[in-house]
């Protein structure tokens, strides 16, 4: 059974820096691509940062220069180490998976960034 298990989230201020981790188990991390996503209130759940099997990531805009995901494949565990940190993202943070049309969501985890 896939289990993504995520941790890290809290509140934070604006400028502030958070690094949210997402353990994987019943999965070899590394074959699969590895995402994060975020949902702040009553908008669309939305893609903040993505990693593949070769180590090839990519970024939403909002977040280029400030977010950085990361892999450990010998830990099972992906990261996103977030800095510069702005009220508007606040939002759940959700971990997120994706081998051969399997797909695997965790349960997330809130963050919040006051002013």
């Amino acid at each position: 059974q896939v289990q993504l298990v995520e941790s890290g989230g809290g509140l934070v201020q604006a400028g502030g820096s958070l690094r949210l981790s997402c353990a994987a188990s019943g999965i070899t991390l590394s074959f699969n691509v590895m995402s994060w996503y975020r949902q702040a209130p009553g908008k669309q759940r939305e893609l903040v940062a993505a990693i593949n099997s070769d180590g090839n990531t990519n970024y939403a805009d909002s977040v280029k220069g400030r977010f950085v995901i990361s892999r450990d494949n010998a830990k099972n565990t992906v990261y996103l180490q977030m800095n510069s940190l702005k009220p508007e993202d606040t939002a759940v943070y959700y971990c997120h998976r994706f081998q051969g049309g399997s797909i695997s969501w965790g349960q997330g985890t809130q963050v919040t960034v006051s002013l």
